[in-house]
């Protein structure tokens, strides 16, 4: 794969290099230099239509996730059926441009089918449902995805567990249900769970290390841990908290990730924004190359232009690392330097 000339001031692309150098090594590579995979989230629709889109993917990232390709509503559009085309074609992709994927997610309270909500499960019948649900999916997929988010934010940010279908339908031990019914279908592939606002130590957090910490001591196949990390300027995680929280889930003999790491900005954002958001950046990366059991450093998409954030939240925009029109932001840079500063700490 070509290296591109991303100097200060190149015409080929624009850029804030403080370093200046000629030829700039894709994150890509400098990830897989700490054994690391550094992934996006990413739209099959996107994939398809936008071929700076591909470029910048295939370019700078080792591991994808579905954005919502893999999700219970938009592959299963009815109790009969399963729609894996759209996510079969990120796959193929991944594969054909040596990466990885995390899929994301088996259980999950939201995207939903209506069917799924509407039909007044028992429990027996909700075992049935959901159990091949997961054996379907993961069967699919078995051999060709490197980690499965099992189970997607079952906790509320005080600790108590969230009233989801699946909570209601099958009381807690739903978790342990679902890591076992996945290990069934891809004794490969690494399971985690996954959560926001658990970055750092917290009640949410607690109650997600005594959950696992349980899980684990009962045998259940959990594996991992997902931090998304959806953050902002105005209470941005403390990179000592997270790097402390992410040790004590490591010593459980977990690995951990950010799986979903974006920064909302008010927008337009000022140089001043872009700069905070580029140290946060680095920081984050930093506080997780020093956790061993780190492995993973995902952001929710590839550009700005088709970032979840402005749709969702008004007046906020530019969270991840590249632009609308797929240039190199600090942000960028700043976990580039991150991984070459650590590099430097790396016995060769």
């Amino acid at each position: 794969m070509a290296w591109f000339n991303l100097r200060r001031g190149s015409t080929q692309r624009a850029s804030n290099d403080p370093t200046g150098d000629e030829a700039i090594p894709p994150l890509r590579v400098l990830a897989a230099r700490h054994g690391l995979h550094i992934g996006a989230a990413v739209s099959e629709k996107h994939l398809r239509e936008d071929p700076g889109y591909r470029e910048i993917l295939a370019r700078e990232f080792n591991m994808v996730t579905c954005e919502n390709a893999m999700k219970f509503g938009p592959l299963r559009p009815s109790r009969e059926t399963f729609a894996f085309d759209a996510a079969d074609s990120i796959v193929a992709f991944a594969q054909e441009h040596d990466m990885a994927v995390r899929g994301h997610t088996l259980i999950w309270h939201m995207m939903l089918p209506q069917w799924f909500r509407n039909a007044g499960l028992s429990y027996d019948e909700a075992i049935d449902v959901i159990r091949g649900h997961i054996h379907t999916v993961t069967r699919h997929y078995a051999g060709r995805l490197a980690a499965w988010d099992v189970v997607n934010e079952a906790f509320e940010d005080d600790g108590s567990w969230r009233e989801t279908p699946f909570l209601k339908m099958l009381g807690p031990d739903y978790l342990s249900m679902a890591f076992h019914w996945a290990h069934e279908g891809d004794p490969h592939a690494k399971l985690f769970y996954n959560d926001f606002s658990a970055d750092e130590i917290n009640a949410k957090s607690d109650a997600i290390y005594e959950v696992l910490r349980e899980l684990i001591s009962q045998g259940t196949p959990v594996h991992g841990v997902g931090f998304q990390m959806h953050v902002n300027l105005e209470n941005p995680p403390r990179p000592k908290s997270v790097a402390k929280n992410m040790k004590r889930f490591a010593d459980l003999g977990l690995e951990v990730q950010v799986t979903e790491m974006d920064v909302a900005l008010d927008v337009p954002a000022t140089k001043r924004d872009l700069a905070e958001e580029a140290r946060l950046y680095g920081d984050i990366m930093e506080a997780c190359l020093g956790t061993k059991a780190f492995s993973a450093f995902v952001t929710w998409g590839v550009t700005d232009r088709y970032s979840w954030i402005p749709l969702q939240f008004h007046g906020k925009g530019a969270p991840l690392l590249f632009d609308d029109e797929g240039r190199p932001k600090p942000a960028y840079f700043a976990v580039r330097e991150a991984l070459q500063k650590e590099l430097k700490t790396v016995p060769t």
